[in-house]
């Protein structure tokens, strides 16, 4: 059967939105357990970051060491072993003797729970070309949905029966999951022969040469959802726990709620790119991002302002997301795993940047030099889309093979 034949559904799309946020919320189930964790093992609270670390540390292993295999083999069964060992890799972390033991096994764990990265380049094959900005927003919505959830759930659940019940309770849900897919998903053919591992590897760089929008549509993605989202979101934190506010980590989960709008409007936001809207959108999307902060930078002290104002620097970011995650697997049908791979990456750099930034700048001069630097670096992606109108509009409906 022809992959490209297999007509993509929209219970498929869904199921693959969910799968996808399953796999991508593995990844945020620690964070609002570090404290209890580091109780557990009577530890100091401060080593806790070793274990984020070492989760992004395998994630960001996992996604270029074995998601390029996308393009050269069987994603159906690519993703249900991966999800199988991420099952393994849960259960390891459930039962973990010690904190070296917890800290391998969420290591293991961010190199195998990269499903939702294999099935979003899956989504982009199977899709008709003109509803395939609608597939990839329905799906980018589930992975937004996937990291909200894991983060604000797993709070709740150790509240009430420990932090190793959260990754029982995960590992069920992932089997559960792996069986549906094993179940649902076609067979799909793999769609290019692999000559050697190496060479596969070099490939993911050498995508640069062969596309010439493609640091364009990094750069907006990493500046926009790699350093405003980041900036933005880690700043909250220290605002929501400070004065006049002092929200506990409960308090501050239910305003993380506020980016769920994302997840809503980034369901149709993929039909702009569809509809051939997708440079005029870029530049709406951007402008609003821009607006945002410095809304956020005005009404600091109300936090209906601030519930409000996340929700929008999300939807903005989302449709940013959608948008340039649409155009990269436009670019290329035989490549989209590897061009997912540099997107991925550029945006956990650029991410890992944006977190470093807003403490660094909270630490000088509060939430205002936070929402100064996050609004220079909108004026910054604005400067960039009137650079690339050109180049984006050229590009449009051309499709390599």
């Amino acid at each position: 059967m022809n992959g490209d034949k297999i007509v993509m559904t929209k219970f498929l799309a869904i199921l693959f939105a969910v799968c996808s946020g399953l796999a991508i919320g593995n990844l945020y189930w620690a964070q609002p357990l570090l404290v209890q964790i580091m109780e557990g093992f009577d530890l100091p609270a401060a080593n806790g970051g070793l274990l984020v670390t070492a989760t992004q540390i395998g994630y960001a292993m996992g996604i270029f060491f074995i998601l390029p295999l996308g393009d050269f083999v069987r994603r159906k069964r690519m993703i249900a072993i991966v999800m199988v060992l991420c099952i393994v890799a849960l259960v390891s972390c459930a039962l973990a003797p010690s904190f070296a033991v917890l800290a391998l096994s969420l290591l293991a764990m961010g190199l195998v729970t990269i499903s939702g990265q294999i099935i979003l380049p899956l989504a982009g094959d199977l899709s008709r070309e003109d509803e395939r900005g609608h597939i990839v927003g329905i799906v980018s919505s589930g992975i937004t949905t996937g990291i909200l959830f894991s983060r604000f759930a797993s709070g709740i659940i150790a509240g009430f029966l420990g932090w190793r019940s959260v990754y029982v309770i995960a590992a069920v849900l992932n089997l559960v999951m792996v069986l549906i897919m094993i179940c649902v998903l076609p067979e799909i053919p793999a769609k290019n022969k692999l000559d050697s591992y190496p060479k596969l590897l070099a490939s993911v760089f050498s995508t640069f040469k062969r596309h010439k929008t493609l640091p364009l549509i990094l750069l907006h993605s990493g500046l926009i959802f790699g350093l405003v989202f980041n900036i933005f979101w880690t700043a909250l934190t220290f605002l929501l726990s400070a004065d006049p506010f002092n929200y506990d980590t409960f308090q501050i989960g239910l305003v993380s709620l506020a980016g769920l709008a994302a997840a809503v409007f980034g369901i149709g936001i993929g039909k702009l790119q569809d509809r051939g809207l997708s440079v005029p959108a870029l530049g709406a999307f951007i402008a609003l991002g821009l607006l945002s902060v410095i809304c956020g930078w005005a009404f600091s002290t109300s936090i209906v302002a601030i519930v409000v104002v996340a929700a929008v620097v999300s939807v903005a970011v989302q449709g940013i997301s959608v948008l340039t995650q649409t155009r990269l697997f436009n670019l290329s049908q035989a490549e989209r795993s590897r061009l997912n791979t540099v997107f991925v990456v550029n945006n956990f750099l650029f991410g890992a940047v944006g977190s470093a930034v807003a403490s660094l700048l909270w630490t000088v001069g509060g939430w205002s030099y936070v929402m100064m630097a996050a609004g220079a670096v909108c004026i910054a992606a604005l400067i960039v889309w009137m650079i690339s109108r050109s180049p984006f509009k050229e590009a449009d409906g051309e499709l390599v093979n």
